[in-house]
């Protein structure tokens, strides 16, 4: 095998202040992976054609804000659900947390991840960003590193 290949955690979502924190968090507790945070699903797509062989866990939001564009026109960036059909073409190789407010776009989003064999978990963003470090967070943690074992006490063994 050819040299190291940095291990990739790849986000959409769309708000900048959420981007900010997740980024932080993802990065004081995972320093060796790589963090990749997209605000379009054309864009996150085009990255995963590269990249998903070495990603080990994906979150995507559903609904993204129309951008404003050069010409003063908006730029639609899609949607979670795009990223969603993409990877349900391609061989399972991570988790997929789901992390939107729009209820029917989560169930619909998990339904087709799933039925393709991608395990997926749900996370409903509550409380402007608070979610992110109390829901979130642990949710993204299990998917890198799996659950967390309890010890065995000294009457467990």
């Amino acid at each position: 095998m050819g040299a190291f290949m940095a291990m990739k955690i790849a986000v959409l979502e769309d708000n900048e202040e959420r981007q900010a924190i997740m980024y932080e968090i993802l990065r004081d507790r995972f320093r060796t992976f790589n963090i990749h945070i997209y605000d379009a699903a054309d864009v996150m797509i085009r990255f995963l054609e590269r990249h998903l062989a070495s990603t080990l866990v994906i979150a995507l939001d559903h609904d993204l804000d129309l951008k404003p564009g050069p010409d003063g026109r908006c730029i639609d960036p899609g949607t979670g659900r795009e990223v969603a059909d993409y990877l349900a073409k391609q061989a399972p190789v991570c988790p997929v947390i789901i992390h939107t407010s729009n209820a029917q776009a989560a169930v619909a989003m998990k339904m087709v991840l799933r039925d393709a064999g991608w395990k997926t978990r749900r996370v409903v963003p509550f409380a402007d960003t608070q979610w992110i470090t109390t829901d979130w967070f642990p949710v993204m943690r299990r998917a890198v590193v799996g659950p967390v074992r309890r010890r065995p006490s000294a009457k467990d063994r």
